[in-house]
């Protein structure tokens, strides 16, 4: 009788487990197709896609951080009207150094999110700072999402697809190597299960990937991409912790239940949210020295 229940516990764990990894695996297949097919249907399309999920990730972040009320969605729509939207309709709209403007506050806001992430145990969230991480943390990195694929004056969409690319295959080596070979904790207290093994399994996998996408892309060289990979590695897993800190003062496991199997898709984003600012600033670089 006991060796039935246990067989019936076992059997029903792990009929539990597979409907979980199907749910996950459906959910970011309809995830990824959704954004690659907005990538090359058109920029609108993409312009479209990234404002909604701009709008469910500033909801998300708002309930999080306690923000109530409806200005930093007005501030998230100007933002990408303005610097997006307004200069696709208008090329010859010349808003470069409001960009740069916007890409100084953006990057600054950020480094104050590193220096909480490392030095506080709980990072300060009065009323004006909550604005000034939903306008240089959150609206202001959608734009930049948006403008990726316009850094070098034309719409490169495999620069940015290539980008998801890099994020995905960090994350996913991140969480095999981990799994099985993590023995250093990386940021224990924020996020036990991150390893360093994990993060540098992650980093070595996405600069491989980065030649791969150099050669079946020819948008950027070699070098280039291996820049973005380290880049994107390294800067979008400490924007993954960041994100950790704040559900974990929320004291909440995900973002939002939207993604089911995934949470919400400020936790599918997190990681190109905080990266975003930084590639800009690199492709605009790399731009105006080449």
């Amino acid at each position: 009788m006991e060796v039935a229940q246990k067989t019936y516990i076992c059997c029903s764990w792990k009929t539990s487990k597979m409907k979980e990894l199907l749910t996950r695996s459906l959910t970011g297949l309809i995830f990824i197709s959704l954004l690659i097919f907005s990538v090359f249907y058109s920029e609108t399309a993409i312009l479209v896609v990234f404002t909604i999920f701009g709008l469910l990730c500033l909801f998300e972040f708002s309930k999080l951080i306690n923000l109530k009320g409806f200005i930093q969605y007005i501030i998230f729509l100007i933002t990408v009207g303005i610097f997006v939207f307004w200069k696709q309709l208008q090329p010859d709209f010349q808003i470069e150094e409001a960009t740069m403007i916007l890409l100084v506050f953006s990057i600054f806001v950020s480094l104050f999110l590193i220096r909480d992430l490392f030095t506080k145990k709980v990072i300060p969230l009065f009323q004006f700072k909550k604005y000034l991480l939903t306008t240089f943390y959150i609206s202001s990195s959608f734009a930049f999402l948006l403008l990726i694929p316009h850094a070098t004056d034309s719409y490169k969409p495999y620069i940015i697809l290539g980008s998801f690319i890099l994020v995905w295959v960090n994350d996913s080596f991140a969480y095999i190597t981990g799994k099985n070979f993590g023995r250093q904790k990386l940021f224990e207290r924020i996020s036990p299960k991150k390893t360093v093994e994990g993060f540098l399994g992650g980093l070595l996998f996405s600069c491989i990937a980065s030649y791969f996408i150099a050669k079946f892309t020819g948008t950027l060289s070699f070098g280039s991409w291996l820049i973005l990979a380290i880049i994107i590695s390294s800067i979008g897993t400490i924007g993954d912790l960041i994100q950790s800190k704040f559900k974990r003062q929320a004291n909440v496991k995900d973002s939002g239940s939207i993604m089911p199997g995934h949470g919400g898709i400020f936790d599918r984003l997190d990681s190109m949210i905080f990266s975003a600012p930084f590639i800009y600033l690199f492709l605009k670089i790399l731009h105006y020295v080449s």
